[in-house]
């Protein structure tokens, strides 16, 4: 598992404090790591966000099944844990 330096809920500060706030899981109050990652940099944070949306729920061909099954297929490929 690589090591990525990620700055935690507790120390986020301004920029990145309003991220996480709005980016945390409802349901379990935690913050995902794929999104941690881009802790140091916030822009980038908001931006995959914003990616991940679009990909995720936009217009296109493939059903929402469809798309996480494909994630998932991805991630297994990489051996990442989804």
């Amino acid at each position: 598992m690589p090591w990525i330096e990620w700055i935690d809920e507790d120390d986020a500060e301004d920029r990145l404090a309003d991220s996480y706030r709005r980016l945390t899981d409802r349901d379990t109050g935690k913050m995902d790591h794929i999104l941690k990652i881009h802790s140091l940099n916030p822009p980038s944070l908001d931006s995959h966000y914003a990616y991940y949306k679009d990909v995720m729920f936009g217009r296109s061909g493939l059903s929402r099944a469809q798309r996480e099954m494909i994630a998932v297929v991805v991630s297994t490929a990489n051996r990442c844990e989804y």
